[in-house]
């Protein structure tokens, strides 16, 4: 495992983390309600993206990398999801289904980025049928990803045609299924 980073160099940044998280958790102390919970999901996001990112840094496997998406992914959930409270009925619902859309989007990009550079790396080596696996391991993940992300943006569609009633309800339903395939 390559490190880019002496290990007093990481220590030295992971304690930098820690102590601007703390200044910055002060700052969210003033405030209340749901204001105080957005602040506290920023930046306990913040933090944790900046330890994954450094961690990928330090020990920069592909692994690590992928676990850095993933972070950064449930971070921006975690505080979008904050965001969606100060919402009520159906403008909450859709906003919550965007931001578990957007995690699972992320998240996907990252497996597919992931399992792409595993299949390359492992074929680096070898011969044309071994690369020609990891084109076609890579491309079922990408495919994976992408149906995954299809299934939540329809998902998104269907809760914003809540909103309707009747025969607008009924059109909606009927475009958002013809739009995503179903």
């Amino acid at each position: 495992m390559a490190q880019t980073m002496p290990k007093s160099m990481y220590e030295t940044q992971l304690s930098k983390i820690a102590q601007d998280y703390k200044a910055a958790s002060v700052s969210c102390n003033s405030l209340s309600g749901n204001a105080n919970d957005i602040c506290i999901a920023d930046v306990t996001g913040k933090r944790d993206i900046a330890q994954a990112n450094l961690e990928a840094l330090y020990a920069p496997t592909e692994r690590n990398r992928y676990q850095a998406r993933v972070v950064k992914a449930e971070a921006d959930y975690r505080l979008a999801s904050q965001h969606c409270d100060v919402l009520a009925g159906n403008a909450k619902d859709i906003c919550v289904k965007e931001a578990k859309a957007a995690e699972i989007a992320a998240k996907g990009h990252a497996k597919a980025l992931m399992t792409t550079a595993q299949a390359h790396a492992a074929a680096k080596t070898k011969s044309n049928e071994a690369n020609l696996d990891a084109d076609k391991k890579a491309g079922e993940a990408r495919a994976t990803a992408s149906a995954n992300d299809t299934e939540a943006n329809y998902a998104v569609a269907k809760e914003k045609c809540q909103a309707f009633a009747g025969d607008a309800k009924d059109l909606c339903l009927s475009r958002a299924k013809t739009q995503f395939g179903k």
